[in-house]
């Protein structure tokens, strides 16, 4: 189908979604999830294909989040199984009001559509925008980069056959064959078809989607993280915590770019995260991080001189800019000037330092004393998530069920006139 048939059908699915119970919804996520299961062996083998052609031509963190196994299988499955376990949000009554002359009054939250997602190379995008998007009541338009089409596509038709086996609408869940800019472009510009547009990838496809796009849009993703270590910290903490976010999972957009030191611990602290990070990991067989110094760190351990963008990248790699900062005032002043908005961490004991990092800092996601690495739908209690929105409109954070919602005011009268 092309592009445009794809938004005409989605249009009309959305008018039909509407009629569904919450229990309908949810047979269909079950549904849903059991199909990926039982196809997993077609998904494996398409995402194969993916994976082959991207060998060579991306890195190896940006190919483990292309890779899928039989265990992402299974959890992208109870993913979906989350989000059927948790309450329906349409429909709830938000605020109720009964005005002087007997209007009642009633807001009450309501689907928004048809919601079109351009993505890039996580395949589990797929099933976690698809159930999302079901369970509170809208029409997913997925646009995959053309490097996990074989395996968005896989999961897709997996996911409809779960719909069409309870017979719930097939065009619910939807994908584009184009994967070209033109593909990307028509949904942009998909006024009076497209609802919601979120993009979840690097800073250039939000970028073109937040310039170019003439739908209401969704600005997620991009995540320059960091990670202030105060000189009232626990360093044997602090460390731990800088382990997490920075190597659990590089490619995400919720690990570490940026680790700031109070000079005051900075000569005891960065030798520990030196051999945490660097030393220790290459003895062990592991790929050690690349750490990126200013001209304070680089006078206490050894390390890549920082360049003029390194504070400024989101790396996506083992990779770790670093700097010596003489207050927590500077940090948090720091990450004002060069975070991205998505999440940021204090590691302190003193509550007062940690009260002035969290008055300054103004990003989607603030820790204290936690990894960045936990900025994610599902280990907020959300199931999954649509992507991490780093603006104030509409929705900010983890976009989970109620912010795949709008609302509408219900008035009910006995005759009033004004």
């Amino acid at each position: 189908m092309t592009t445009a048939e794809i938004l005409n059908s989605a249009k009309k699915t959305k008018a039909v979604l509407s009629s569904f119970s919450a229990h309908e919804k949810n047979n269909a996520l079950l549904a849903m999830a059991d199909a990926l299961v039982n196809e997993k062996e077609m998904i494996l083998a398409e995402n194969a294909k993916d994976v082959e052609a991207a060998r060579g031509v991306v890195s190896d963190v940006m190919i483990d989040r292309l890779l899928l196994t039989e265990a992402r299988i299974e959890g992208m499955a109870d993913g979906i199984r989350a989000v059927a376990g948790l309450d329906d949000p349409v429909g709830k009554v938000l605020d109720r009001t009964t005005r002087p002359n007997g209007l009642v009054i009633e807001k009450v939250s309501v689907p928004l559509g048809v919601v079109a997602i351009i993505y890039e190379s996580r395949p589990n995008v797929t099933s976690d925008a698809a159930a999302l998007c079901l369970k509170s009541g809208n029409v997913c338009v997925l646009r995959s980069g053309k490097e996990a089409y074989a395996s968005a596509h896989a999961i897709v038709e997996a996911m409809r056959k779960g719909l069409k086996s309870v017979g719930f609408p097939e065009t619910a869940v939807n994908i584009l064959d184009d994967t070209s800019r033109t593909g990307a472009n028509e949904l942009m510009r998909a006024r009076g078809y497209v609802d919601m547009l979120i993009p979840r990838g690097g800073a250039g496809l939000i970028r073109a989607c937040v310039e170019n796009a003439t739908v209401p849009c969704i600005e997620t993703g991009t995540g320059i993280c960091h990670i202030y270590v105060d000189k009232s910290a626990d360093l044997e903490k602090a460390v731990s915590i800088l382990v997490n976010a920075k190597t659990s999972r590089p490619s995400v957009c919720n690990a570490a770019e940026v680790c700031l030191v109070h000079a005051d611990i900075a000569e005891t602290f960065l030798p520990m995260l030196k051999n945490a990070l660097c030393d220790e990991r290459k003895t062990g067989g592991k790929q050690p991080v690349e750490l990126r110094l200013d001209e304070r760190a680089a006078a206490i351990i050894d390390g890549t001189k920082a360049g003029e963008r390194d504070f400024d990248t989101e790396f996506l790699d083992y990779i770790l800019a670093v700097a010596v900062v003489d207050s927590v005032k500077e940090a948090a002043e720091h990450i004002v000037c060069h975070s991205t908005g998505h999440s940021e961490a204090i590691i302190a004991e003193d509550e007062k330092a940690q009260k002035v990092f969290l008055s300054i800092v103004d990003s989607a996601a603030v820790y204290i004393n936690a990894s960045t690495r936990f900025t994610d739908g599902g280990e907020f209690g959300l199931g999954c998530e649509m992507g991490i929105s780093t603006q104030k409109l509409h929705a900010r954070g983890p976009m989970g069920l109620m912010e795949m919602t709008s609302y509408q005011y219900r008035i009910t009268g006995n005759g009033q006139i004004r």
